[in-house]
């Protein structure tokens, strides 16, 4: 009997503590969804000092009892409204002013817990973080049903944050490898460099320029990387360059303390929105010169011969008979060959535009894209020019084409081809019907190269047929408006009867107008 009762007793004690166990469970508060934890940092290291305004920023977070959605951030008194990403980092470019600033950076994970519909606005802990974000499908700009969104449910309270102190960077500036100033040039250049800025290009302001003096500074806009320089008078006693913007547009200021048939020197620099300068650069560097030569006169000559310096000789020489020496000192010379003019087909148009008349010579090897590029536009500004050359039919670097003369001369055709690769001493160019001024030219060299041509009959006339036992054709040419002339032969090789002073004089005088 004893025995059963302590039986019963302990039945009893097990009922009554799983009776109360069962009673505490349901009396205690249900814990809650934990809103997730956020953390910031800097890539390789998490020491803060003064950054770049261009900076790449690290975050992540972790919730204990949920996923990670996304993540609100926003730039302290940049931008007061809330960004959401799904990306653990981002690189930022922040503005800067006229000083450094500090910046402080607001990052908060959120978490999954959301309510299973989209909410046209979060607000969480007081703060309004907008809308749910979502995937705009049709680009309408507001969630539309059926649209992607992020549920968002728990957001951190205790968002992380980090200041950020912003050290203004100065700009630096170069000039850019098209710009090799030769030791000698006319009154014209083109130049050009490059300007970078740690803080974004686009923070540079102005750039400045100068010449010979470097507190003449001519401030341009910030975003000017070229610009070509043409004397404004070359006969006043205090020339200055006229500046134009891209090769083009003018610019209202000048360039002072231009020095003609002396030395210069060209300088530069950048600021900064901040007001910071670059380093001064100049061109060209202490290792060179650069003299600036003032024109002679409104006559240009032009020596596009591969090789073979007595050549210029022959043609100044015979330029100083002309008239019983009327142009001796009023020509200038540009050898192609040996001058570099960095941006050529721009400088070299500008520089052609100084002068009323032009006399272009070359062997079988002109530069005929420069030729090319500039020869349409001189004639439009009003000048004058004549061309004394030969065309290769084929070599490694050229391939001879009619297209490639038209694009300069005005013919319809190319004629006769010669049997040999040359053109023996002895051959004659005569003048035709209405050009009996012009005397007869005689080869007193053999010429590679010479074919004769048709030119267009509406805009030139023939003015020299060629007569050879080889060869015979139109070789010579010269437009209605009398501003181009063409003989397709080197003149300095046509000299067997010492006539080539008198067939210049006809030309630049009588047909012309010298």
């Amino acid at each position: 009997m004893i025995r059963q009762n302590k039986h019963k007793t302990k039945i009893f004690l097990i009922l009554t503590l799983l009776m109360l166990s069962c009673k505490e469970s349901i009396t205690d508060t249900p814990v809650g969804n934990q809103p997730p934890e956020t953390h910031l940092f800097l890539f390789p290291d998490s020491t803060i000092s003064q950054q770049k305004s261009r900076l790449q920023v690290h975050w992540w977070g972790d919730d204990p009892d949920g996923l990670i959605v996304g993540y609100y951030f926003k730039w302290e008194g940049l931008d007061s409204a809330w960004n959401f990403t799904t990306r653990n980092d981002s690189v930022f470019s922040l503005p800067i002013g006229t000083v450094d600033t500090n910046y402080t950076f607001i990052v908060a994970a959120a978490d999954n817990s959301g309510n299973g519909k989209y909410d046209n606005k979060i607000i969480r802990d007081n703060v309004n973080y907008g809308p749910e974000p979502f995937i705009d499908k049709n680009g309408n700009g507001i969630y539309d049903e059926g649209e992607t969104y992020f549920d968002i449910g728990a957001i951190d309270e205790t968002p992380a944050s980090q200041i950020f102190p912003i050290k203004n960077s100065a700009p630096v500036v170069e000039w850019n490898e098209l710009t090799n100033l030769p030791r000698e040039s006319l009154p014209v250049m083109t130049i050009g460099w490059n300007a970078r800025d740690l803080d974004g290009d686009e923070s540079i302001v102005n750039i400045y320029i100068a010449l010979n003096d470097t507190s003449e500074f001519v401030e341009l806009s910030g975003n000017v990387r070229l610009v070509t320089l043409i004397v404004d008078d070359y006969t006043n006693p205090q020339p200055s360059f006229d500046i134009y913007i891209n090769g083009n547009k003018k610019y209202p200021e000048k360039l002072n303390n231009l020095k003609l048939d002396d030395y210069n020197i060209i300088y530069l620099k950048a600021k900064d929105i901040s007001g910071a300068e670059s380093g001064i650069i100049r061109l060209p560097d202490t290792t060179s010169n650069w003299f600036v030569k003032k024109p002679e006169g409104n006559l240009l000559i032009i020596d596009d011969y591969s090789s073979a310096d007595d050549i210029q000789d022959f043609y100044a020489q015979k330029f100083d008979e002309v008239r019983n020496g009327e142009l001796a000192g009023k020509y200038d010379v540009l050898d192609l060959e040996k001058t570099d003019l960095p941006y050529q087909n721009i400088t070299l148009l500008e520089t052609l535009k100084l002068f009323n008349y032009i006399f272009w010579y070359s062997d079988a090897s002109p530069s005929l894209e420069v030729i090319n590029s500039v020869t349409q536009d001189y004639l439009q500004n009003g000048g004058k020019i004549a061309f004394s050359m030969t065309f290769q039919d084929s070599s490694a670097n050229f391939q001879f084409s009619l297209s490639a003369l038209q694009n300069f001369l005005p013919v319809d055709s190319l004629g006769q081809k010669k049997s040999l690769p040359f053109l023996l001493p002895g051959a004659k160019a005569v003048a035709l019907s209405g050009f009996e001024h012009f005397p007869e030219l005689k080869l007193g060299t053999t010429v590679g190269f010479v074919r004769t041509f048709y030119p267009n009959q509406i805009s030139a006339l023939p003015v020299y047929d060629l007569q050879s036992s080889q060869l015979n054709g139109n070789i010579a040419m010269i437009t209605n408006t009398k501003n181009l002339f063409f003989i397709g032969l080197p003149l300095n090789q046509c000299d067997g009867n010492g006539n080539i002073s008198e067939f210049l004089e006809k030309l630049f005088f009588d047909e012309f107008g010298y």
